[in-house]
Formats: C-alpha cells, structure tokens, sequence
C-alpha cells in the first residue's frame, strides 16, 4: 500500500549521519519510519525527537506525502560552553508515495514522546465488499 520514491534515500541517510551533516531546507536529511497496517488504517510512525510540534509540516500533494521538520539549536546563554554536541539538527524530511488504495483526505497526524504518527485509512473501495447476486431461484450473497 505504501511505495518507495527513491531506492538510495537510505544510502543518502547513511552517508549523512557518517559525515555528521545538517540537513538544510534544499538538502534537507532523511527521518527514520516505521510503516505498518493495524485493521483499516495504514500506520507511519517518523522519529523526530527534541523537534517542536510547530516545527514539522506535513503536506500531500496527489499521493505524495511529504513531512518535514527542523530541529534548531538551545540557546543556554551567553556563559554556556558545548563539550560535546552529537545530536544532529537543521531540517529533515522524508517522502512517502500512497497508493490508491488509501484515503489521504482521512489522514490523521499525533506527535507524542518525539514520534510523530500518521494514520491513513484505507479508501471505501479498497475494502472488501459483498455483492448480491440475483436469479431465478432467489438472492444469494458473495463476498468478494
């Protein structure tokens, strides 16, 4: 139900977090997902952890989903002096391709604990369904 845009996005995320980048708006870095179906409903969970709820835009265009975040620097203050600083920040982003089988219009978004979570339904005419079939002799239903 969910397809892959780009077979060299994990390659890209790789490499990003090896040379320890930061993602920028045009060149923004991946996020991690988990993607699973629970019943009726397609589940996509993003790690964005330290990121503010107003800092991520979700979007869908077509079939395209685009979520995008940015995780900015603490400013401590003036007297504050890093040791060490491995979190990594700037913009991440990461696009998922819906298949037709989805509803986009029922997308239903939750941040919590530094994961964001997506929930797609699936679309009424994906569903199973029953057909009645008529004759002679009376109607009979099939599940098709």
């Amino acid at each position: 139900m969910l397809m892959r845009t780009d077979p060299f996005r994990e390659l890209d995320r790789l490499t990003q977090q090896f040379f320890n980048t930061t993602g920028t708006w045009s060149r923004p870095t991946p996020m991690p997902l988990d993607a699973y179906r629970a019943g009726d409903e397609y589940v996509i969970c993003f790690d964005l952890p330290g990121v503010d709820p107003e800092a991520i835009d979700i979007d869908v265009e077509r079939n395209m989903l685009t979520v995008k975040a940015e995780r900015r620097p603490r400013h401590e203050g003036e007297d504050v002096k890093w040791e060490l600083s491995e979190r990594p920040l700037g913009v991440f982003s990461r696009q998922v391709m819906l298949s037709d089988t989805l509803d986009p219009e029922g997308i239903r978004a939750d941040y919590d604990a530094g994961v964001l979570t997506l929930k797609i339904p699936v679309a009424e005419k994906a569903k199973p369904r029953k057909i009645a079939i008529s004759h002679s002799g009376g109607r009979k239903e099939i599940k098709a």
